[in-house]
């Protein structure tokens, strides 16, 4: 699957928030970005398993909203939220396999009943002494 552009989001320059002198006062280094899930051109499952995937970044209305402030820069803030994007779309991009039932073999039945039965010794050997 192709990775998500800078020109598929919408983006707003903020100021970024703690420490960092007159620079952080004055300058709108970080990015706010806006991805639209139900609009964008991912495939259908994927949308479908982006918007389940309970992510606390994506709204109820369906956009993904990420905020970048790492950087010093507008436009490495801007790659890194559009990495941290690409990599959530790619988290969901991968149907999950299914597992299918299956049965146990008659060794793996064989070696858990031998198991408990050791075991099974090894409890009754923790009793009192029998006074014979």
């Amino acid at each position: 699957m192709r990775p998500i552009e800078a020109h598929e989001v919408q983006w707003t320059a903020v100021r970024a928030q703690g420490a960092g002198g007159q620079n952080v006062n004055k300058v709108s280094s970080a990015v706010h970005l806006r991805f639209a899930v139900h609009a964008s051109r991912l495939p259908e499952a994927v949308r479908q398993r982006l918007l389940a995937s309970g992510d606390g970044r994506i709204t109820q209305e369906g956009v993904v909203v990420i905020k970048a402030q790492q950087h010093r820069t507008q436009e490495h803030n801007l790659r890194d939220a559009l990495q941290r994007l690409n990599a959530l779309v790619a988290s969901v991009a991968h149907a999950p396999v299914l597992r299918r039932a299956t049965r146990p073999t008659k060794g793996s039945q064989r070696r858990r009943l031998e198991s408990k039965s050791r075991h099974g010794a090894i409890k009754a050997l923790r009793g009192r002494p029998c006074a014979d």
